[in-house]
């Protein structure tokens, strides 16, 4: 740690604060009633949801639901500390417990002021300093005794306060602006689900002639466009491959979690070493996802690498490959319309936290099909349409990173003293 300003002190965590000190006993009575606080809770801006919190009886509690978290008291997640799930409680409901894998630290009143501690848990020295102290490979977690030596500064106390106070007020600002900006997200993807949706039931022209259609999903289109069954526009499905998968191999396989949004994300790629060569994709392939959560089931992707990249694809994605009837960029579009997919995963039959949508019944669904030139048009217009879309929506995201970036800087100099609140 650099230089602390004149006045300051450096002292170890456990010397100003109690870190665990109240949980609940063995014996508590079964029918003791409390609000039930999870790591999953909590965030770096601190509690996700209120209603997200459980109300449980200790009897049907995890064991793990065993800290008392009292009002003023600050708990951090001692596990992955490098996702800072951090909560600051100035006053604590009555009966709030939280995880094991919480560490609760209630500071002490003539040292430690209790929402300065909050956001010296929660700063960028603190992470640092947790993340490299942490053991562990797949769930790296920091042990009580790193944790308690970890030195924290400490101006007098009313600057403290004064420390606090502006912190609240400058987080609540920045929080406030990101917050603005995620609703401008939500905006512009709805706009683009709008665009989507009218270019391929309407076309592009202004005010077409409709007819009556009725099937499915869809309701009415240009009087001149056909409406066939999926199955009518594809050469061939078929499901992936149904093997195990390693870090190594010859072949990179595309799971359910590499389509996102119309594309293929070519991140956290498994591999394999041998592959039937009728599953290697081409330039052009569709895939859509048969299972995954109710909201996730039936989302579709193109395939724009070729053959000579050689990869292939697992068994929870179908191939579609289409005929010389459609435009497999415009199919794509078709399949991510918010009118299709919502019907998909009516379709999609349920079971345990997961949705199935076989090939079968995703090949009976209905799509709307204009003339193959008309087709090539309405692709050209919503390439243009949606790449102005994303334009807007990057420099929105990078604005939010520019302020989530001001807002960690800002707490970091505070507690620090590099910056100082007069």
């Amino acid at each position: 740690m650099s230089a602390v300003p004149s006045g300051w002190k450096v002292e170890r965590l456990k010397d100003v604060a109690r870190v665990n000190a109240n949980a609940l006993p063995a014996g508590t009575d079964a029918d003791y009633e409390f609000d039930y606080l999870e790591i999953s809770n909590v965030n770096y801006n601190g509690v996700v949801s209120t209603d997200a919190i459980e109300h449980l009886r200790f009897e049907d509690a995890p064991s793990r639901a065993r800290r008392r978290v009292a009002s003023g008291s600050t708990v951090i997640s001692s596990v992955r500390p490098n996702l800072q799930a951090v909560a600051f409680f100035a006053s604590a409901p009555k009966h709030l417990i939280c995880s094991t894998g919480f560490n609760v630290v209630e500071p002490q009143s003539n040292k430690l002021a209790p929402q300065f501690t909050y956001y010296h848990l929660l700063s960028e020295n603190a992470r640092q300093y947790f993340e490299a102290a942490a053991t562990g490979v797949g769930y790296p977690a920091i042990g009580d005794k790193d944790f308690n030596a970890f030195t924290v500064t400490l101006p007098p106390l009313p600057e403290q306060q004064r420390i606090a106070t502006y912190l609240a007020a400058s987080c609540a600002a920045i929080d406030a602006a990101v917050s603005a900006k995620r609703r401008q997200l939500d905006t512009l993807e709805a706009l683009r689900k709008s665009i989507i949706q009218r270019a391929v039931t309407f076309g592009i022209e202004a005010n077409p002639k409709l007819r009556q259609v009725n099937s499915d999903w869809i309701r009415e289109v240009p009087s001149h466009w056909d409406v066939c069954r999926v199955k009518r526009v594809v050469a061939c499905m078929d499901y992936g491959i149904g093997v195990s998968t390693g870090d190594e191999g010859r072949y990179p396989v595309l799971k359910m979690g590499n389509v996102q949004d119309g594309e293929i994300q070519f991140a956290k790629l498994d591999f394999i070493d041998e592959v039937d060569d009728n599953l290697i994709l081409e330039r052009g392939d569709l895939l859509y996802n048969r299972t995954n959560s109710p909201d996730q089931v039936g989302k579709a992707a193109i395939f724009r690498k070729s053959r000579a990249d050689a990869i292939t694809f697992a068994s929870y994605l179908v191939r579609l490959r289409v005929n010389h009837r459609v435009n497999a960029w415009y199919l794509n579009y078709v399949l991510n319309s918010s009118g299709f997919l919502a019907f998909a995963r009516r379709l999609a039959v349920p079971s345990v936290q997961q949705s199935n949508l076989n090939s079968t019944r995703y090949a009976q669904m209905f799509i709307p099909l204009p003339p193959i030139e008309e087709q090539k048009a309405i692709l050209s217009f919503l390439n243009e349409k949606t790449a102005a879309v994303d334009t807007v929506v990057a420099t929105i995201q990078t604005q939010i990173e520019t302020l989530t970036a001001y807002r960690k800087s800002l707490i970091h100099e505070c507690v620090t003293g590099q910056r100082r609140v007069t």
